[in-house]
């Protein structure tokens, strides 16, 4: 492996124009100490009057050199701190051009870098960066904070502005152990748990915020700004195809390669899809003559044997992941879980407060975190194949007249998703009435729609897939990338996403969708530019997504939890539920084999329950 830096941490911050922060290091150390899961193995915190920074770190190398809150000094004086998260792959570019403008560096880390930087060019210095982070810097010139988070999102970032200030973190959890900020949700944060749209900047606790993908966000004493640095923009895509799939696996072979740069552990998430064993290839010939590549896949006891297609999975994955295995001859191993570990009572309690709010989607959440908490044994770096579908168009929706030309987000148009997008069908008639989640979509929408970049004299169907591809690569990209990153740091796994790079992501979103779909199937161009390195049966296989158990006997589990709730008749959710809907919902009759949408409701009720329950949140419609 080639010698690199990655600091996968947890950060938080408080900046008050009006308060002594030296008085408040307890509370600083409280919220610094929520994100002891994002970073296990070194902490640290500075004060310096008006601002507190606090960070965890999960050490992989240069542990001593990479220490945070870093300071940049001159003569003397403080010119700027930072708290960090993430990993910036072209660092050492950035580094070498730093050094040649008379920067000198102490270490080796990332960190240093992207200080420098902002040293060197100011808030531009963001342009420059190639990677997946958030953080925080202090510019003590100017008394202004600076809060910066990755173009696509995969790093979250959170504030909560106060009356002289604001408050930040990598997880609202660390905002929350501040005690200016209520475990409050409203009703339109309750909507947004319910709509399954993920509306930019929403954070659904009251009065907090997400910084947005490709975003800075300003504090001074006058007030907060913000500010887009990057969005997806439109432009004439003039190359042929051939040159266009050259295009795409030059970009994949050099993203892949700058993410194996690693002195740690390091795997592929191997699902037997497309898009994880381009991944799963690809990493395997960049470390031919360096070892085999380590792969990790998800399975659950007797899923292939007795495995029933449904909306979207036509195939179980295990068959096609050991095709890959024996293809590129990777070191693999099946995690196999079964409904037990599914309903262990302390995994999701873990899921939940990993997750902060009841926005989970059962099993799958479950699984992956069990999933990332087996992996974490052996290794502590994975890369992923997630946004691939996102980026080539390769759900079933994009592919499907009636969610292609229907007036709502295509992945709410279509039967397959419903299990997905009616976790609130159990709440009481009234409030659901007051909320009128479809009236709440529609506005999402409709405000997505009036973002779309488009080319002049663009029409039809053309026209149409731009706007679906950006609603995919804005809103339901986030959707998975806060799942992913969520179960992976709550165990200490950094999980990298190739497929977010953004030169790919601008290049890809240009191309018509004609080229996208040349060959007739979805994800034609990801399949040509990887074709040469998968098995044949894997370049065939049809998009399937991630697996949820079929097993009855976690239906049946789930029966049980929800019967004994309401049997006890005095539970946190109560006043929110409609018990005889729920009473309905179980007397229906469990099949031989459960699917996913018929556990939706039941899932939805018991998250938000112990949420409300365990959390020590409200809510206030």
């Amino acid at each position: 492996m080639n010698r690199g830096v990655i600091s996968m941490c947890g950060i938080t911050g408080w900046v008050d124009y009006g308060r002594d922060l030296w008085q408040e290091r307890g509370t600083v150390q409280a919220m610094t100490d929520t994100m002891a899961c994002r970073g296990p193995d070194a902490e640290g915190t500075w004060i310096d009057r008006n601002v507190a920074f606090g960070h965890r770190r999960l050490a992989i190398i240069d542990i001593e050199g990479g220490r945070q809150p870093m300071l940049a000094e001159a003569d003397g004086r403080l010119v700027a701190a930072l708290t960090y998260s993430g990993e910036v792959y072209n660092f050492r570019e950035l580094r070498a051009e730093l050094t040649q403008r008379g920067h000198r560096f102490r270490t080796q880390s990332d960190t240093e870098v992207v200080l420098e930087a902002y040293l060197e060019w100011g808030e531009d210095f963001a342009d420059r960066l190639n990677g997946m982070y958030a953080f925080g810097i202090w510019d003590a010139r100017t008394e202004e904070l600076l809060l910066v988070r990755d173009r696509m999102g995969i790093k979250p970032l959170y504030y909560h502005p106060t009356s002289n200030g604001v408050l930040f973190g990598s997880e609202p959890k660390a905002i929350l152990a501040n005690p200016l900020v209520e475990r409050v949700v409203d009703a339109d944060g309750l909507r947004e748990i319910l709509s399954f749209v993920k509306t930019p900047e929403n954070a659904v606790f009251r009065g907090m915020y997400e910084v947005r993908p490709g975003q800075i966000v300003k504090v001074r004493r006058e007030g907060l700004s913000k500010r887009r640095y990057w969005k997806l923009e439109s432009h004439e895509h003039t190359d042929d195809l051939g040159t266009t799939v050259r295009t795409i696996r030059d970009l994949l072979d050099d993203i892949v390669a700058r993410q194996l740069i690693s002195d740690v552990p390091l795997c592929t998430l191997l699902s037997g899809g497309l898009d994880s064993s381009a991944v799963t290839a690809l990493a395997a010939r960049a470390l031919e003559g360096q070892g085999r590549v380590r792969s990790f896949s998800v399975d659950f006891a007797g899923y292939a044997e007795n495995f029933q297609p449904d909306d979207t999975r036509d195939t179980p994955d295990t068959p096609y992941v050991h095709d890959v295995v024996r293809h590129v001859g990777s070191e693999h191993t099946d995690i196999v879980l079964d409904s037990a570990d599914l309903m262990d009572a302390g995994v999701r309690r873990a899921v939940l407060r990993a997750r902060d709010l009841p926005l989970g989607i059962g099993d799958m959440d479950t699984s992956l975190y069990l999933l990332f908490k087996a992996i974490r044994r052996h290794s502590t770096v994975a890369l992923s194949g997630e946004s691939a579908d996102e980026v080539f168009g390769g759900y079933r929706w994009f592919h499907d007249p009636e969610a292609v030309h229907g007036d709502t987000f295509p992945w709410l148009a279509v039967p397959g998703v419903t299990g997905l997008t009616t976790r609130g069908e159990f709440l009481e008639e009234h409030l659901l009435r007051k909320l009128d989640i479809p009236a709440y979509r529609a506005d999402s929408y409709q405000r997505a729609l009036a973002e779309v970049p488009r080319l002049p004299g663009e029409t039809g169907l053309e026209r149409r897939m731009r706007e679906i591809s950006y609603l995919h690569l804005t809103r339901f990209v986030q959707i998975l990338l806060d799942r992913k990153d969520r179960m992976s740091m709550a165990v200490g796994l950094e999980v990298r996403v190739p497929f977010c790079d953004h030169r790919l992501v601008e290049y890809v979103f240009n191309a018509p969708w004609a080229m996208k779909t040349f060959d007739g199937h979805e994800k034609s161009l990801l399949r040509a530019a990887a074709a040469d390195v998968l098995p044949r049966s894997v370049v065939e296989r049809r998009k399937v997504p991630y697996p949820s158990t079929q097993d009855p006997a976690y239906e049946r589990a789930l029966r049980g939890e929800v019967t004994r709730l309401l049997d006890g008749g005095d539970f946190a959710a109560a006043a929110l539920v409609d018990a005889g809907k729920v009473r309905d919902m179980l007397d229906q009759p469990i099949g031989a084999v459960s699917f996913q949408g018929a556990r939706t409701s039941l899932e939805g009720l018991l998250q938000l329950n112990a949420w409300l329950e365990n959390y020590g949140a409200r809510v206030s419609i």
